[in-house]
């Protein structure tokens, strides 16, 4: 028992992303789902998507009137737009943006969905979404977990920097600008992924498996860490959030292992060296340098209130 507690306890922030991730995905899921009713036989479908019935025996037209699973859901739409309560209004920045410069309609809804999510990560959370929220982040930490088990290393062909994914930012946003629809969104693998979840496999399925078998074959942490320009506008948004890891030098022995779990290693240049705030906007708050530091030197902290709480 003792034992258990201990796990829970060491590995608490792990365990604290995947029952967010999962919970959100299954509040999507049922969120957008209805049962209807065709020839006696009940049958679920998402959005209100009755295609798959056209080309079958079925006939959608006696169909009774579609029933949702939860008549007061949580979570309705997909991470691109959706609403809390069907009353609060959470809009993706980098996909509000593109309908911006793409020339498309902008609703209240999107203007104050916007605010809302820049407000909790800029406060607040920083790039927290890409560790809490993002359903990507379960296919690149198995494929992570993979490469570790089987001894894989980086390929010494491809180099990518990690800035690559504020090129890919600026060249989307640009692409947007100048076709007139959302480049990003049209090929992104985390709205493939969370589509193909909720509305059921398809075409989709190809762009996360080809995710997966990046970063499992050719580069560590790879999408996340190097392509993906959601997580360098969260990086942007979250640059002067109130939310950071704070390291004690004279706890640390240098083991390094929290470098080594790091998925953004960089940010973590004052371990061993000096005690200060991970500031670095490019960490996603995932809480995995706390967990396997034996040292007690890393910690959550909240930047500046503690400082003024001493005073």
């Amino acid at each position: 028992m003792k034992a258990a507690i201990f796990y829970l306890f060491k590995y608490r922030f792990l365990l604290l992303r995947r029952i967010s991730q999962l919970t959100i995905l299954t509040l999507f899921i049922l969120g957008n789902a209805s049962l209807i009713t065709i020839a006696n036989n009940t049958h679920i479908i998402f959005a209100n998507n009755i295609s798959k019935f056209e080309d079958s025996a079925k006939n959608p037209a006696i169909a009774i009137p579609k029933d949702p699973i939860l008549h007061h859901p949580v979570l309705e739409g997909n991470l691109s737009f959706s609403k809390v309560l069907n009353t609060i209004p959470l809009s993706d920045p980098l996909a509000f943006i593109q309908i911006l410069l793409s020339g498309g309609a902008i609703t209240l809804d999107l203007i104050l969905g916007v605010i809302i999510v820049c407000g909790i990560y800029g406060l607040f959370l920083g790039r927290g979404f890409c560790a809490f929220v993002c359903p990507m982040n379960l296919i690149t930490d198995l494929a992570n977990f993979l490469r570790k088990a089987l001894g894989l290393k980086n390929s010494p062909i491809i180099i990518i920097k990690k800035n690559t994914r504020y090129i890919i930012l600026a060249l989307s946003l640009l692409l947007s600008f100048i076709f007139g629809f959302l480049a990003w969104e049209s090929i992104s693998p985390i709205s493939m992924l969370h589509r193909s979840l909720i509305f059921g496999l398809g075409s989709g399925a190809f762009g996360v498996l080809a995710v997966f078998l990046f970063d499992l074959l050719v580069m560590r942490h790879g999408f996340c860490g190097h392509l993906c320009p959601l997580g360098a506008s969260y990086s942007l948004i979250g640059k002067f959030s109130l939310l950071k890891i704070k390291h004690n030098v004279d706890n640390c022995t240098n083991c390094h292992q929290c470098i080594q779990i790091c998925p953004e290693s960089q940010v973590l240049n004052i371990i061993g060296k000096k005690s200060g705030t991970i500031d670095n906007s490019e960490c996603i708050k995932c809480g995995r340098c706390i967990e396997v530091c034996n040292d007690s030197a890393l910690k959550f902290h909240i930047l500046n209130l503690q400082k003024k709480e001493k005073k």
